[in-house]
């Protein structure tokens, strides 16, 4: 016997189909021409994945020294994640190393330019025009 309050749906159900169609980050690093690649596809936001982020390039970049961000599949990105991008553009400027970012879509790109840190990144249209901006240094990745 079933009471008036008791309801039967699937948390799935329950979540409007916005957030359901939303992933996680997933960041494939992989080398190209001696520098290194994180393609990142879902979200940047607070969290694990902003923290994913941030210790994927914390460890390439003290043995790569270049990388660039392929931000092709990137669906939103958040207030924590673009404070990580900014703190990982400083950290890595201070340290001497090479970090680009490239081929955002255009709603992440409106972000970049609503916050004016479009100015501060090295963002190119395309992965192959930020791979070309990169300098021509041999990079051993382990």
């Amino acid at each position: 016997m079933r009471s008036e309050n008791t309801v039967s749906v699937r948390d799935s159900e329950l979540a409007p189909p916005v957030h359901r169609a939303r992933r996680k980050l997933i960041i494939d690093v992989g080398p190209s021409g001696g520098t290194v690649v994180l393609r990142c596809s879902g979200r940047i936001v607070y969290g694990e994945e902003a923290n994913r982020l941030c210790a994927a390039l914390g460890e390439i970049l003290p043995t790569a020294r270049r990388a660039v961000v392929d931000l092709t599949d990137v669906e939103s990105i958040d207030s924590a994640g673009l404070g990580e991008l900014v703190l990982l553009n400083m950290w890595a400027d201070a340290a001497g190393y090479e970090l680009k970012f490239a081929n955002p879509n255009q709603w992440v790109w409106q972000l970049l330019d609503l916050t004016n840190l479009d100015s501060v990144f090295d963002i190119y249209p395309t992965l192959s025009e930020a791979l070309g901006a990169v300098g021509n240094h041999v990079v051993t990745v382990a």
